[in-house]
């Protein structure tokens, strides 16, 4: 059975102007820092063996310092990285969706299908053979939504999850399962109440 925390990066002014970040490459600002020693903070105690990240810097500055609390190196994934929107970076994605219908509808926007491809095979591989362990996963909100459509179809789709905040999927033999979605509480007090709590 492993554990994948499944992360949301901390804010960005862009998430704050409500623009598509995709692949632009701001920093968190001085929330989405807090947001991250809270994320390291909440996932302390739950034993992570391995921290893996989307290397754009929102989302290794939102990293760094749950690898560090964990006393793991941080590694990167670049199929982790945001939804490409192409030529629509840094706009309005009302504006995109009033022009379009949608982002899939815009032209030159990533598939769903691809972000999905992309970041299930990187899940599949952090998961193979891993055994009883946690891991986290630092990315972005349109690959989390994505995510859990796919792999947790019996939750809402497309809620979007909040910046700072940490999805739970569970993979055994069975396969995928979701146990907690889009929570900023300590999962020490809320998923572990069913298995045991694991300390490095």
């Amino acid at each position: 059975m492993t554990d994948v925390y499944l992360c949301r990066h901390g804010r960005t002014q862009l998430n704050v102007a409500g623009l598509l970040r995709g692949r632009l490459d701001p920093d968190l600002d001085l929330v989405g820092f807090a947001e991250a020693r809270d994320l390291a903070r909440q996932l302390r105690n739950v034993g992570l063996s391995r921290v893996v990240s989307s290397p754009l810097a929102r989302a290794v500055e939102t990293a760094q310092p749950i690898a560090e609390v964990a006393g793991v190196e941080l590694e990167t994934d670049p199929r982790l990285l945001d939804r490409n929107y192409g030529r629509f970076d840094g706009r309005s994605a009302a504006d995109v969706r009033k022009e379009y219908g949608s982002l899939d509808a815009a032209p030159g926007v990533e598939t769903t299908e691809s972000v999905a491809a992309r970041a299930e095979a990187a899940l599949d591989d952090l998961v193979a053979g891993a055994g009883d362990v946690a891991v986290a996963v630092v990315s972005h909100d349109a690959v989390i939504r994505i995510l859990l459509d796919r792999l947790a179809p019996g939750h809402t789709h497309h809620v979007q999850p909040r910046t700072g905040c940490w999805s739970l999927l569970r993979h055994d033999e069975s396969g995928w399962r979701l146990v907690v979605a889009n929570s900023k509480d300590d999962p020490i007090e809320t998923a572990f109440a069913q298995r045991p709590s694991r300390t490095r």
